[in-house]
């Protein structure tokens, strides 16, 4: 188990919703998952937001968990000209991109060879577009955490497990494509792999099984 405090970047790549030019409420809910998941000593950056998306993002993560808010790091900047403006900066050798097309697979050990864990989010499309390919370009080592497509807030939480915790990513129960029910007559079926709890539940931001509840009745009232 590693002491030490990382920095988790999510380079984001969402659109702001185009009303209130702020973040989409299943990014926030991601993202506020994801203070909740790193260990104490760790942050997550959010990278190349809208200048306009900030303030109410900070305002959100503080409210849904103001125990961890202190952990997050939004900016405008994008990685490359967020690195060297850390205290203390990291050189750009101490990066890992968790890449998909990556050749090798994360591992403990990992904890000693970088300092930033770096995701091209929000990762979670179905299907998937190779988002990564834009980081990729960038030169960053790289590391897989599998073969099935998760979500960004999963990815971060695996991601912390093998590094904080020094777990090996075949000892993390997953269950893939799980589905969600609501009721007896409404349920969805989420095309990405999660973290299973002890009830062989996927683990899902707080609040998430409520949006996609009341995604799937907008959905169904468009009709």
């Amino acid at each position: 188990m590693s002491a030490k405090g990382f920095k988790y970047v999510i380079e984001h790549m969402e659109q702001d919703d185009e009303a209130t030019r702020a973040l989409p409420e299943w990014v926030r809910l991601e993202y506020a998952h994801m203070l909740s998941l790193v260990g104490p000593s760790s942050s997550v950056h959010f990278t190349s937001l809208s200048s306009s998306s900030i303030p109410p993002l900070t305002s959100y993560l503080s409210a849904k968990n103001p125990s961890a808010a202190g952990r997050a790091v939004p900016t405008t900047q994008p990685i490359l000209s967020h690195l060297p403006a850390l205290s203390p900066p990291v050189d750009a050798s101490r990066v890992c991109l968790l890449d998909p097309k990556a050749p090798a697979v994360i591992a403990p050990a990992d904890a000693d060879r970088f300092d930033v864990f770096l995701y091209g989010g929000i990762l979670g499309d179905d299907p998937p577009r190779d988002r990564t390919a834009e980081l990729r370009k960038l030169g960053f080592e790289g590391r897989h955490l599998g073969p099935v497509q998760m979500t960004t807030d999963t990815a971060l939480g695996v991601t912390k497990r093998v590094i904080e915790d020094g777990v090996e990513l075949d000892k993390i129960p997953f269950v893939d494509f799980p589905t969600i029910t609501f009721n007896k007559h409404e349920s969805i079926e989420m095309p990405f792999r999660y973290v299973r709890n002890a009830a062989g539940e996927p683990i899902l931001p707080p609040g998430m099984k409520a949006h996609l509840h009341a995604d799937l009745n907008r959905t169904i009232d468009d009709f």
